[in-house]
């Protein structure tokens, strides 16, 4: 009984909610209504008053201060209309619903527990029955596991991947999928002795069960095999990554250069100017002019460029420089298979091909507005959400054209500041983070 009271109780409060909701609302309406017909009553008054007396100014101002009584009390209503009852009311719906819940299960218990002591009393209870039921249940989910596995590759594969954008992704790509092919095999043959074993060795009357204690056969080919797939796969990975990080000197020199520089929470991109070369960096010379930190007594870095966006030639290599200013950020571009680290106080390098523009990826998936982004695949703070940037892959020619548009770092404010530092410290030495 205590039970039902309680359960009535959960179902009333809803509707009490609900009614004070309207009593609010119609509360509110009231106040609206009765401030607005204040305020017109003021605003007739003021006009009799301005066309009946020669000073009206003493009564315009008192219908101004009449009216800002109705403004406010207007603006008080609708504060009050901000205060939603419907968090509670929904509070206690699914408190209610997670009662109903336990209550329904609990009674399909007692009505088992019925049915089995009816079944006992009657001589006719089977205790092995309840192995059969779970064992079919066991082999129904086998089936819809496997037909799962099949609808996620067939149906969300297609929209979960699409192929790399640049050189050596495809290598990262063929390992990628050989690892995937192994393990999705290893899943659905583990799967499938596990839970049709369930079914086929399942405890019946009059059988008896087969131990086996110890067998150096079978453990020997369940410790090898998998140690020799694992240890192929690491190889794998190990070569292709060496292939694809160690990059002749010859090719690094002759590659774009690009900076990026991770801090909380954003991305800074330095190009070389016409030389070609990119200035030196040292960390004491960090100003809010200058979060580089560029030391401009180094010439080469006079005609850097400051990019808004990273913006690149298809089919030309290019080697990125990623440092961070202040903690640990990760360098990822998703479609370009690309990601490492930017770590404080050193500098990680990446060097990679473009080989499909935006314009044609923007084709392939027929969306006009995608574009490629670059992300910080390290959580680095609150907002490291936000830190994103756009990553445009163009010809060679648009890519001169887009260069020649960018700022310089080397500001006329920065030539300012840097006059001034040279004119107070003579012969000024840095140290350079690159």
């Amino acid at each position: 009984m205590g039970c039902l009271l309680l359960i009535s109780l959960f179902f009333a409060a809803p509707v009490l909610a609900y009614q004070q909701d309207s009593v609010v609302v119609d509360t509110i309406a009231g106040e609206e209504t009765s401030a607005s017909v204040s305020v017109e009553a003021i605003v007739a008054d003021t006009a009799t008053s301005v066309n009946g007396i020669a000073a009206g100014a003493d009564s315009s101002a008192a219908a101004a201060g009449l009216s800002s009584d109705a403004a406010s009390a207007a603006s008080t209503a609708a504060e009050v209309k901000q205060i939603d009852p419907q968090v509670y009311k929904d509070f206690f719906y699914y408190v209610l619903l997670f009662l109903v819940i336990c209550t329904v299960i609990a009674v399909v218990g007692k009505v088992i527990s019925i049915y089995e002591l009816t079944r006992k009393t009657e001589g006719k209870y089977n205790p092995l029955a309840n192995n059969t039921l779970q064992a079919v249940l066991l082999l129904a989910f086998l089936v819809f596991f496997l037909w799962g596995v099949y609808y996620s590759y067939s149906v969300w594969g297609s929209w979960s991947w699409r192929d790399a954008v640049t050189e050596h992704g495809e290598k990262i790509d063929t390992m990628f999928i050989i690892t995937l092919v192994i393990t999705t095999f290893v899943m659905i043959v583990v799967h499938i002795l596990l839970l049709s074993f369930a079914y086929i060795y399942r405890m019946r009357a009059n059988r008896k069960a087969y131990f086996l204690p110890h067998n150096d056969t079978i453990e020997k080919i369940w410790t090898i095999v998998p140690a020799v797939v694992l240890t192929v796969l690491v190889l794998f990975g190990f070569f292709t990554w060496r292939s694809i990080t160690s990059v002749p000197e010859d090719l690094q020199k002759s590659a774009l250069q690009v900076e990026v520089l991770g801090e909380q929470f954003m991305w800074r991109v330095r190009y070389p100017g016409t030389d070609g070369e990119m200035g030196k960096r040292n960390y004491k010379l960090t100003t809010a002019d200058n979060p580089y930190g560029i030391d401009f007594n180094d010439k080469t870095s006079w005609d850097d460029i400051s990019g808004e966006h990273i913006v690149l030639p298809v089919g030309r290599s290019v080697r990125f420089h990623i440092i961070s200013k202040d903690i640990i950020h990760s360098f990822f571009i998703p479609d370009f298979r690309v990601q490492i680290n930017a770590v404080p106080g050193m500098t990680n390098y990446f060097q990679f091909t473009p080989t499909v523009t935006t314009e044609e990826m923007r084709d392939r998936m027929n969306d006009p507005k995608y574009d490629y982004v670059m992300l910080c695949n390290k959580i680095c703070g609150s907002a490291h959400y936000n830190m994103q940037k756009k990553v445009v892959v163009v010809t060679e020619a648009e890519y001169k054209q887009w260069l020649g548009t960018q700022a310089k770092y080397f500001t006329e404010d920065l030539q300012k500041e840097f006059a001034q530092q040279n004119k107070e410290v003579e012969g000024i030495t840095t140290a350079s983070l690159n």
